[in-house]
């Protein structure tokens, strides 16, 4: 493949930046610029130069085809973190015949070379972007190959099954052992029972994923917004005496120990005759609808009617001006019954993802779905018919790891991928 490279640290300035070449002649380009390199996976500290000018003291290394992260010859400039530098020595490989690498382009080379599979990569993307600790279990363990173990063992059932009614069609005229067709029967219950297991960690996957929300609603003055400027130790939110001050969604991103949670503050709840602020009630509602949980605030203990859910929290306001007896009260001021609040907040959303599975993409959750769908039914099936279904099962499979009809998917993830990755 042709050369290409980019930073793999962030840009800007830092203790380190890190140059990836990958592709032919990777080794030989940085030769060019730090001297020969022998040994492959050894660190050497040289001079880089350039026209034969010294531009920076470097770490270089060099990794052989086959065995490195692309799968190409790869080859990587340990530098100082100015941007002069890495620029410099960017402005050094354009002129010996490399090119900027594209945005996830590292590890499209990977998996085009069979270094790692479509869900691996997924599972990457996501290790890049999370933000809590429950996001980095939940992508290490998908980027370092557990859903594609998982997609073999069921992939193996349907070979074996497979296997086993090609035999019923291929000797249709022997003496085949009843139980030939009975194993095929009790290895697709296999498969399909791990399927459901799968498909039902699915909602918890993709909250951990993709985050839960929190929407604080009540009735205008409730404390809305005070709540949510002390969640985030910070003014984030206007808040005033006059009704109807917070007319849009206003969002507080939170790590909740370890769980990603987006706290919204909405419009005060009431009737209005004021048709921008009735717009920002109207917005409330329908985020609040959709959320994954609602704090119901108010000043008194009611709840909004329309939006509740038994696993609702009720939390009466302004603790330090009023008494009550309600179980969970609170003060914006004082911060009384903040943590109290979080805590009851964290064990809902701990019993949600309790039993998260391994998928959490759209994408592959279809695949499974069809996978399974292929083998419902099976019973009374002519052998010709169960042994194609049988094969549209374990194409499914094959497309959750990108084995097949990858091609639509592939611009979609490395979009989100950084240019040195």
């Amino acid at each position: 493949m042709d050369l290409i490279f980019a930073e793999a640290t962030p840009p800007g300035r830092g203790g380190v930046s890190v140059i990836r070449l990958s592709g032919t002649n990777a080794r030989l380009t940085a030769e060019r610029l730090v001297g020969q390199m022998p040994d492959a996976r050894h660190a050497y500290f040289r001079t880089l130069r350039h026209d034969d000018e010294p531009i920076d003291q470097v770490l270089a290394m060099w990794f052989p085809e086959g065995q490195s992260f692309t799968g190409d010859e790869v080859a990587e400039l340990h530098l100082h973190g100015a941007p002069v530098i890495s620029r410099r020595v960017g402005s050094a490989l354009l002129s010996m015949g490399a090119r900027p690498a594209e945005a996830g382009e590292f590890t499209r080379r990977a998996f085009l070379n069979g270094r790692m599979d479509l869900a691996e990569i997924e599972g990457l993307g996501d290790l890049l972007a999370a933000e809590t600790e429950a996001q980095r279990k939940l992508a290490l363990r998908t980027a370092s190959g557990e859903l594609a173990q998982k997609a073999l063992e069921w992939r193996q059932l349907l070979i074996e099954a497979g296997a086993l009614v090609e035999v019923s069609v291929d000797f249709a005229d022997e003496d085949v052992p009843d139980e030939v067709p009975n194993r095929v029967f009790e290895a697709i219950a296999e498969l399909r029972e791990a399927l459901q297991r799968e498909l039902a960690g699915f909602s918890s996957a993709e909250r951990i994923r993709m985050g839960f929300e929190v929407a604080i609603i009540g009735p205008p003055n409730a404390g809305k917004s005070s709540l949510l400027n002390r969640l985030a130790q910070r003014d984030v939110a206007i808040v005033s005496d006059r009704e109807g001050t917070t007319r849009d969604v206003i969002e507080l991103k939170f790590d909740l120990n370890g769980l990603p949670v987006t706290f919204l503050d909405t419009a005060g709840l009431r009737e209005s005759d004021d048709a921008v602020e009735r717009i920002g009630i109207d917005r409330a509602l329908n985020r609040a609808k959709s959320a994954d949980l609602r704090i119901h605030l108010s000043r008194d203990g009611d709840i909004v009617q329309e939006l509740w859910h038994p696993d609702d929290v009720i939390a009466v306001s302004h603790a330090d001006i009023y008494e009550s007896d309600a179980d969970l009260t609170l003060s914006a001021v004082t911060g009384h019954g903040i943590d109290k609040m979080l805590g009851i907040i964290g064990e809902i959303l701990r019993n949600r993802v309790f039993s998260a599975g391994l998928i959490s993409h759209e994408r592959q959750r279809l695949e499974i779905i069809t996978a399974l769908d292929a083998v419902e039914g099976l019973g009374g099936l002519p052998t010709e018919l169960i042994a194609e279904k049988i094969r549209v099962s374990a194409a499914s499979l094959d497309r959750l790891l990108g084995r097949i009809g990858a091609d639509d998917y592939l611009d979609v993830i490395f979009s989100s991928f950084c240019i040195g990755k």
